[in-house]
């Protein structure tokens, strides 16, 4: 659980930091920031349940701030747009940036001699 936790929030850090560079060097970065934020949240979350079930039942006493930091994970999920809505812009900028093809509904990034025939 905790290489997860780890692994989480590293991903975490990168995404808001790539969004963050976007936005300092002036690039459009509506994509990056929707899915910075729904992940970053997202990952706050399951750590403070990882972290709650780690500690067992300490976990939810209030002598620890463990119960404390999963509410103000879920609250994360919450605030300045919810995690579907961020879902929902950034899907949107990726449909725009990557339309699917009017016969079969898919796009193939790939369309070389070796890719695959349908």
């Amino acid at each position: 659980m905790l290489t997860d936790m780890g692994c989480r929030t590293g991903a975490a850090r990168w995404l808001t930091r790539y969004a963050a560079w976007l936005a300092d060097n002036n690039i459009r970065n509506s994509k990056e920031s929707a899915c910075a934020k729904y992940f970053a949240s997202d990952a706050a979350m399951q750590n403070t349940v990882d972290c709650v079930q780690t500690m067992g039942g300490y976990g939810y006493m209030q002598e620890y701030p463990a119960k404390k930091l999963m509410r103000d994970a879920k609250l994360l999920q919450i605030y300045e747009g919810t995690n579907q809505i961020q879902r929902l812009v950034a899907s949107g900028i990726v449909l725009k940036e990557n339309p699917p093809d009017k016969d079969t509904g898919f796009k193939f990034e790939y369309e070389g001699k070796d890719a695959p025939q349908m």
